[in-house]
């Protein structure tokens, strides 16, 4: 039997690209969805080399269509030379018009956002995992650090007890 039989989703499988390890730290994830990427060429190239920072990043809705920005991809030197890359240009998600119709309905709660979770590939295609997420305050985030803490320390523990 299986140590973990737990489903692995996309992003947790061996395709991972990047991940916003402070997206969780920093907000509450009511929600999570994977969407498509518009993406260049040299983005492209960027991502397989795994030039992308993530961290800062977050999703907006406009005109109907989500898009997502913040995510800075270097620019490969073996890029073209015809070719000028913009390193943080919005990136155009692509959704189901029912997908963003509930994403937007949760958006225009008080106090919801969209954040990206994690960039990874899905049969040979760029995949973003957005997230609705909720803002913590600081008193939540020094629950999680301490909710960490004991984690790290609990598996400590018990791996010295199965010595």
């Amino acid at each position: 039997m299986a140590k973990n039989s737990k489903p692995k989703t996309p992003s947790q499988s061996g395709a991972l690209i990047v991940r916003n390890k402070k997206a969780t730290f920093d907000f509450f994830v009511e929600e999570r969805m994977e969407a498509g990427i518009v993406l260049e060429g040299w983005e492209v190239k960027s991502l397989r080399a795994g030039k992308v920072n993530v961290t800062d990043s977050y999703v907006f809705i406009k005109n109907g269509e989500v898009w997502m920005t913040g995510v800075r991809l270097q620019p490969l030197q073996t890029a073209s030379t015809h070719v000028k890359p913009e390193p943080e240009r919005y990136k155009k998600l692509l959704l189901k018009n029912k997908e963003i119709a509930r994403l937007i309905g949760l958006v225009e709660q008080k106090g919801y956002t969209l954040i990206v979770l994690s960039l990874y590939w899905k049969f040979g295609r760029a995949k973003a995992e957005i997230g609705v997420a909720k803002g913590k305050k600081d008193h939540d985030k020094r629950e999680t650090a301490k909710t960490r803490d004991w984690d790290i320390e609990k598996r400590r523990v018990m791996k010295q007890n199965y010595r």
